[in-house]
């Protein structure tokens, strides 16, 4: 890609917003998490980097340098026990394409910003955005004395400023408001959606979607520089040619203006591409599936099986019997993933002394994370799936008058997100009209059987499209992202049919132990530590019990987690089949 930039005249930058662990076994399998995957991840050549407070035991600052943008994150330097910037508070920057070695094409200013995150650790520091403006480094930093062609903002921060996460608006306002010229590129992250936000005619954001499923495009042309020597309209490829206007309407950006002075010249493009095989194959133009492996993407392949074969996350713990989606069904229905929740949380999480005792199980819907596909499911699947260490508390002899009242308060109650976003539940996938792909749950991190049994999975679908140039063809459309956002619905490069999309409660119970008819007069009430103290000791009390954080204790080892019980669900009811599982079609499929 940047040989080809550098034959077409244009730069190329390469971003990542953050987000690089929990939900895969390549980096959750290890304490701390990421400790195997980072330094994959170091093999990739990043123009700019930003963090996620709950990463920073990483050493990207010393593989990236100042490309590692970290502006509102710090940690304690253990040596002076004062607070440092993890990275670099900003960068300044030049491209490639000048008019001499000293005077390098466009310059640029990026900033780094993760939103308003609290649940760090004591060691680590977010700067809220809205004192981050008033710092006088960073007004400088916006007023630089050097000249600015483009503003880049990154961060693991949702693009659109309506998301009540999002600091980004806050971002953009300061920043127009002391350069009212000068165009502004986002992109963020942490809403886990496709989306792509006009803030006024120079200046939009890219939200790349999540979990590695998606690789995000966006290019403009026009940018005013007196140093850029590169080619504004490359010939024999595709040129951006849309202005900055809503086209849509999509949730709204924010109050932020629709125009600047003069009358700029920028126009855009964007593109949301599937992260697989495939698709990489057919953007290297002319490329055969045979050659299209470099020698660096070989040993980085080889390096990813080594560590998945060392961490033994192939292990297979039994068959999925059926696929079991996270939100294209209605809760409770038939492959919906709650219904094998419940059944999965009353046959696993049990105190042995107090079996026969009635308990109700209660976990947040958000402790899963994926999907969970018919086939093999392994000990990657689990952190896939659900890779959240969640304890198991629980309060004794509770009157069931009272704990039958617990879930439809919490149910009625706040989005239970994890604590770095307390309160309310942000804009999630249906909002954008976004839904679940069906790619296999390892395809970013598993170059190993499991990935040719995937490509066998395609069947016919790939027929004819490898060893040979590959062509675009028009194949049957498959289950996948539909995305509409604010230049329009034309932004997923591969065309696929809407997987439906249900919202989903805050939590979902299992009931165990109960008498054959009637209702017990007293349970357990069982739920995972993440909800305790925060929402079920209220919920308790407002259904009439007198109940304190003294009156938790673990219901069963602490070191079964939330991350176990599936595992030891499949190992005791999932043994049919095994090891030579059926595999299923995957999500938005009819059985």
């Amino acid at each position: 890609m940047r040989r080809k930039a550098r034959e077409l005249g244009v730069d190329l930058l390469l971003i990542d917003t953050g987000d690089l662990h929990d939900g895969n076994g390549l980096s959750d399998a290890t304490t701390p998490n990421g400790v195997v995957s980072n330094p994959i991840f170091e093999n990739l050549d990043y123009d700019l980097l930003s963090i996620v407070a709950y990463e920073t035991f990483n050493q990207f600052s010393k593989a990236y340098g100042d490309r590692y943008v970290t502006t509102n994150v710090q940690i304690i330097n253990p040596a002076t026990g004062g607070w440092e910037y993890i990275g670099s508070k900003y960068r300044y920057f030049t491209t490639d394409h000048g008019e001499a070695a000293e005077v390098l094409g466009l310059r640029i200013m990026a900033f780094g910003v993760l939103f308003d995150f609290t649940g760090n650790s004591n060691v680590s520091k977010v700067i809220k955005t809205g004192d981050l403006v008033k710092e006088s480094w960073f007004l400088d930093a916006v007023k630089y004395p050097q000249p600015i062609d483009l503003f880049l903002v990154i961060g693991h921060n949702p693009i659109r400023p309506s998301v009540r996460s999002s600091t980004f608006g806050t971002l953009y306002n300061t920043i127009r408001g002391l350069r009212p010229n000068i165009p502004i590129q986002t992109f963020g992250g942490h809403t886990h959606v496709r989306d792509f936000v006009v803030y006024d005619i120079i200046s939009t954001g890219l939200a790349s979607g999540r979990y590695c499923e998606t690789l995000g495009w966006a290019s403009m042309s026009g940018i005013n520089s007196s140093t850029f020597r590169g080619n504004q309209k490359p010939r024999g490829v595709p040129n951006p040619s849309q202005k900055a206007i809503r086209v849509s309407n999509t949730t709204s950006a924010g109050a932020a203006p629709t125009s600047t002075s003069g009358t700029p010249k920028l126009v855009y493009s964007r593109r949301y591409l599937d992260w697989n095989r495939l698709t990489f194959s057919y953007h290297a133009v002319g490329s055969q599936d045979s050659t299209f492996d470099s020698g660096r993407g070989q040993r980085v392949t080889k390096e990813i099986t080594r560590a998945r074969k060392q961490l033994n996350l192939t292990a297979l713990y039994g068959c999925a019997p059926e696929t079991y989606c996270q939100s294209c069904k209605p809760f409770l229905a038939g492959g919906n993933i709650f219904t094998l929740v419940q059944t999965a949380l009353a046959a696993t999480v049990i105190n042995e002394s107090r079996a026969e005792i009635p308990r109700v199980i209660l976990a947040n819907t958000g402790h899963i994370r994926f999907d969970l596909v018919k086939g093999p499911f392994t000990f990657d699947d689990s952190f896939i799936v659900s890779p959240f260490k969640n304890a198991f508390q629980f309060i004794p002899n509770v009157p069931y008058r009272i704990a039958s009242q617990v879930l439809g308060i919490l149910n009625a109650g706040p989005y239970q997100k994890r604590s770095w976003d307390p309160a309310r539940r942000d804009l999630e996938s249906g909002d954008f009209h976004f839904n679940t792909p069906v790619i296999p749950s390892d395809a970013c991190t598993a170059p190993d059987d499991r990935a040719k049994q995937w490509q066998s999975r395609l069947g016919r679908r790939t027929e004819g499209l490898t060893r040979n140039p590959l062509h675009r063809r028009a194949p049957a459309i498959s289950p996948g992202y539909v995305t509409t956002d604010d230049f329009g619905s034309n932004g997923d490069d591969t065309p696929h049919s809407a997987i439906p999309f249900f919202r989903q409660p805050n939590d979902v119970q299992a009931n165990a132990s109960f008498p054959a008819s009637g209702v017990p007069e007293t349970v357990d009430v069982v739920f995972v530590d993440f909800i305790g103290v925060r929402f079920v000791l209220p919920a308790l009390k407002q259904a009439g019990g007198n109940y304190t954080e003294d009156d938790i204790s673990y219901y069963v080892d602490k070191e079964f987690t939330s991350n176990d019980y599936l595992p030891a669900y499949a190992k005791k009811y999932w043994q049919a089949n095994v090891p030579n599982c059926p595999v299923g079609q995957g999500v938005g499929y009819d059985k």
